[in-house]
């Protein structure tokens, strides 16, 4: 499913325009990004959290020359599914 799929869905289920729909599922990514670039996780209950997790330094190995490089710390968005969706499954 992709996002023109996503919408006319809950267009339907809601009986929404796909025009609303649009905005709703816009809402929501733009809500969930903003609250993730301030460092706030989002957490729905019954379906799971959005949030940053940081990763170290550390040293890997160019896989071409076998030579040791540093690769910087980061942080990048996870999702984690609630215990209801993962039982499904």
């Amino acid at each position: 499913m992709n996002k023109k799929d996503l919408v006319r869905a809950i267009a339907n289920k809601c009986g929404l325009t796909l025009k609303d729909a649009s905005c709703a599922v816009d809402g929501f990514i733009g809500a969930i990004t903003d609250s993730l670039k301030a460092g706030e996780a989002v957490q729905i209950s019954g379906f799971g959290t959005f949030e940053v997790k940081s990763k170290p330094a550390r040293e890997g190995i160019n896989p071409k020359t076998g030579e040791k490089i540093k690769i910087a710390a980061s942080k990048a968005p996870a999702f984690k599914f609630g215990k209801a969706y993962k039982d499904l499954f």
